[in-house]
């Protein structure tokens, strides 16, 4: 990766270029992601760098991104623009990987660099990136624990984070900053436990939120009295309209 980094050479200071497509044929699958990722903090653009998948057809890819830029749904725009280009490919909004027919490397190049750059034509500055909403059901125990399991998370692989409307039906002040919160997703009467830190801030919110709001918000493991629940943490809290 840092090999990488140091042959990067008019690439890292080209303004001209929103994102880049790498391929080193020396590259191993195993350390894509790290080559792509310290790229990226390099560059602040999105990367994704490819690797041979050892059948001399296809290669395999890995994708970091930065915030606004959600790039398993670029890769899906690619895909409905052109259904053969890319042969499969999984992942979230600041990660994701595929694969390539090598003899299509070029086009997907022309093609990965033209949907970043629509995509940060319509970026705002005061915007707030998630990975989309979660359906009720996946609001769980279970669910959390996986994210948990998938980590460590951190600066070039952050935490995912969801959104969703939800009515509060209680809050409670802690520490005269943070706020308890008891909610229901709009319309369920299913309830979930949710904490928001420094919510109350000087010279900012002075007080709890009420009625209904639209939250940004991760899924936690909270353990209380011997046993594992879930708790939502609270990132952003906008009132709903």
């Amino acid at each position: 990766a840092q090999a990488a980094v140091r042959h990067l050479g008019p690439l890292a200071t080209d303004n001209r270029r929103v994102a880049l497509c790498l391929f080193d044929a020396a590259w191993h699958q195993g350390v894509v992601g790290l080559v792509a990722s310290r790229i990226k903090d390099r560059v602040g653009r999105p990367v994704v760098a490819f690797a041979p998948a050892g059948d001399g057809v296809q290669l395999r890819g890995s994708a970091r991104s930065i915030p606004g830029i959600h790039i398993r749904d670029v890769f899906e725009a690619i895909a409905a623009r052109d259904p053969g280009l890319i042969v499969r490919f999984g992942g979230h909004a600041m990660a994701a990987g595929l694969t390539l027919d090598a003899a299509r490397l070029d086009e997907f190049a022309r093609q990965f660099e033209s949907q970043v750059g629509q995509w940060m034509q319509g970026l705002a500055e005061d915007a707030i990136w998630t990975d989309g909403q979660l359906d009720e059901a996946d609001i769980e125990l279970a669910t959390a624990q996986l994210l948990r399991a998938a980590g460590p998370w951190g600066q070039a692989f952050p935490e995912p984070s969801f959104d969703g409307e939800f009515d509060i039906e209680s809050t409670r002040v802690l520490g005269d900053r943070h706020v308890k919160f008891w909610l229901r997703p709009a319309g369920s009467r299913t309830r979930f436990d949710a904490i928001a830190f420094n919510l109350l801030e000087p010279e900012g919110r002075s007080a709890p939120p009420a009625g209904r709001v639209r939250l940004a918000y991760r899924l936690d493991v909270n353990h209380f009295q011997g046993e594992s629940r879930l708790q939502l943490l609270v990132d952003h809290v906008v009132e709903a309209p």
